[in-house]
């Protein structure tokens, strides 16, 4: 069944003809797992019973981890080797496995807002980790990206007849479905590209965040008003032309 299922759902003849359709697809079968040909974060996994004192004595002098690799028993070392298959130590011992949470908070809190929150008071209430820091690198790593991508998504994106689901490259001169006739609808909508806008900017002035990444979000927050603002509706009063 897992053979079927494999030749079945992952065939050439259901993989979609668009750009990336073969990305993360197991298009090759193996009978055997290869520790040196699996992701290289695996092989970071330390296999110690105990950690060693100076582990902790580096760890408040700030050490860089690459010169406390050799005595971390790392899966690394192990590779090409029996020990790469077994006699993998662990610290910690628990009655069940599936003893953790059932849902986590990234599921249980609903607005970004939430979540982006409750990582921030984590990270207030660990000794060894910058807020400041993570506000920046969420930003920069994740919100900025995000609103970016969307915007230029929204520029180039096509268009959708919700009755016959024919999708448009670009929108016909008739400005309604040439099948149906039904009306056409945008597929990437503002509310997407806005979505981490707020509470980048809020977050920024609350962290005082570095200068060049507030820059940067004053001039998305332009970028996007460009997009969306029309320059021939403007509400102006009568004091405007005084």
């Amino acid at each position: 069944m897992l053979l079927m299922d494999a030749l079945l759902n992952f065939s050439h003849a259901y993989i979609p003809d668009k750009r990336g359709g073969k990305m993360d697809l197991p298009l090759i079968l193996t009978t055997r797992i290869d520790p040196s040909e699996v992701d290289k974060e695996a092989h970071n996994l330390d296999t110690l019973v105990r950690y060693p004192l100076e582990f902790y004595e580096a760890t408040l002098r700030h050490v860089n981890p690459k010169e406390l690799e050799d005595r971390m028993g790392l899966v690394s070392s192990r590779l090409g080797t029996e020990l790469q298959y077994e006699h993998f130590g662990f610290t910690h011992d628990t009655r069940d496995i599936s003893e953790g949470p059932k849902m986590s908070n990234y599921k249980t809190l609903k607005t970004m807002m939430d979540k982006m929150n409750a990582q921030l008071n984590l990270a207030a209430r660990i000794q060894a980790v910058d807020e400041a820091d993570v506000a920046y690198k969420v930003i920069e790593r994740h919100f900025l990206p995000d609103i970016l991508g969307n915007m230029r998504a929204f520029s180039k994106q096509s268009v959708r007849c919700p009755n016959c689901n024919i999708i448009y490259r670009r929108p016909p001169l008739r400005g309604v479905c040439t099948k149906c006739g039904g009306k056409l609808t945008l597929t990437v909508h503002e509310k997407s590209v806005k979505k981490y806008l707020e509470i980048s900017k809020d977050i920024a002035q609350r962290y005082n965040i570095p200068h060049y990444a507030q820059q940067r979000i004053t001039l998305v927050e332009k970028s996007i008003d460009s997009l969306f603002t029309s320059d021939k509706i403007r509400t102006t009063k009568l004091t405007d032309f005084f």
